[in-house]
């Protein structure tokens, strides 16, 4: 009897060894930690590695574009009520700017509690800002952003396309080879999610190498003031909006832990979009809502992007010993909220949204942009993992409002496809 519990206990532990080892989020983990120690301890060969985490996220953003094209234009088609299509994106922007906003709030709140700006800047290490602070001459152009932003286009486009495809007399034949070419378009990111834990290694290697952990312990107040926050958002907030809908954020955590390490690795949230708005629609979450909110969201819905920056200019301030009037933090939530918004989709544009605000409040120096380049690149995956929960909370939120959502199946997972 004995020896029978042993061999079934083996067994067991086997299983659990095959699950692990087939387990990408696993692969993805190990190769985050072997890209910090490399870049930590090799900062040349880390340097190197960049081009790994670069082609991937290149390969991943090849699929971007067809996979919100080809959900919207079926979701729309699908629908059959086109007044839908309006009523969720009017609530997807009002709960984009209700929650960013209140991110604002909590990041000059918190900043303002912790005062992370309240150091000897004589220590801090100075890097170039000017190619930023150069931006900030220029007035924020929602055309420029439009033209910037290819998922906003893609959107559009899709939005107009699914609407035509519902008056188009062939439309059954049409959404048939639309469904083959999406079940085709899955199939291969399947594959290239498989490379997933080399792109995670390049870009931690490349992030540690060249900047290095310690860069990090002058602004070590600032990190930890920001990193905290995201969290207190990310649990207490969106931890609250999703119990009233009687989800726990935890078990959503678990659900995409695998696109949260991606994030983590690459430092970029787009090379999760494909695959989170998959798995929000395996969760339960309609075609239409996820082909909607979650590129939308991409663009409008910067809840980590908004703590950060309300944060950063707090610090500034502290910085540079600037006392700030009620009315003019109110000033700067309201620049933001506009701002916050051309954040998305171009690489340093949070330094020039940093940049205008600072210029438009005539308060503080503008220059001050340069301590935070030092520490920027490692609060990068803290703004994108934040952006991302943010925008599958809102697409939960809206399915839920629209009852267009069925009873969650977090067991579920993208190596089902």
């Amino acid at each position: 009897m004995i020896h029978s519990s042993s061999k079934i206990s083996v067994k067991k532990n086997k299983n659990l060894v095959r699950k692990v080892l087939h387990n990408l989020t696993f692969w993805v983990l190990v190769a985050i930690i072997a890209g910090v120690l490399l870049g930590h301890f090799f900062p040349e060969k880390g340097i190197q590695m960049e081009i790994l985490g670069k082609t991937f996220v290149d390969l991943i953003k090849l699929f971007i574009a067809p996979i919100i094209f080809l959900t919207i234009v079926l979701g729309i088609s699908g629908m059959g009520d086109l007044r839908k299509v309006g009523r969720i994106g009017v609530k997807a922007l009002f709960y984009f700017e209700v929650v960013s906003t209140l991110a604002l709030a909590i990041g000059i709140a918190v900043a303002y509690y912790f005062e992370p700006g309240k150091i000897d800047k004589s220590g801090l290490v100075l890097q170039d800002a000017s190619k930023f602070t150069q931006g900030a001459a220029d007035n924020f152009s929602w055309w420029q952003f439009f033209l910037a932003n290819l998922t906003l286009q893609v959107l559009l486009i899709a939005i107009v396309v699914g609407i035509a495809l519902n008056f188009y007399k062939h439309r059954e034949r049409t959404v048939l080879v639309l469904e083959r070419f999406s079940k085709a378009v899955f199939l291969g990111l399947k594959y290239v999610m498989y490379l997933a834990p080399i792109g995670a290694f390049g870009g931690m290697a490349f992030t540690i190498g060249k900047f290095g952990l310690a860069t990090l312990i002058p602004l070590g107040k600032l990190m930890l003031s920001v990193y905290l926050t995201m969290f207190l958002f990310v649990f207490i907030v969106l931890g609250g909006i999703l119990r009233f809908y009687k989800i726990k954020i935890m078990d959503l955590l678990k659900y995409i832990r695998e696109e949260l390490l991606l994030v983590l690795g690459t430092s970029s949230s787009e090379t999760a979009l494909p695959s989170i708005m998959l798995k929000l629609e395996n969760m339960g979450c309609s075609k239409s809502v996820v082909g909607l909110v979650i590129p939308t969201g991409y663009s409008f819905n910067l809840d980590g992007t908004s703590i950060y920056l309300s944060m950063a200019v707090i610090f500034l301030a502290q910085l540079y010993d600037v006392h700030l009037s009620f009315f003019e933090i109110l000033a700067i939530i309201g620049i933001l909220m506009v701002t916050s918004k051309g954040a998305a989709g171009v690489t340093g544009s949070g330094f020039i949204v940093l940049a205008s605000t600072l210029t438009a409040i005539h308060k503080i120096p503008v220059e001050g942009l340069a301590f935070l380049l030092g520490v920027d690149k490692f609060m990068s995956e803290a703004r994108a993992i934040t952006n991302l929960i943010g925008n599958s909370v809102a697409t939960i939120v809206i399915a839920k409002s629209e009852y267009d959502f069925v009873e969650p199946n977090l067991e579920n997972n993208l190596e089902e496809f």
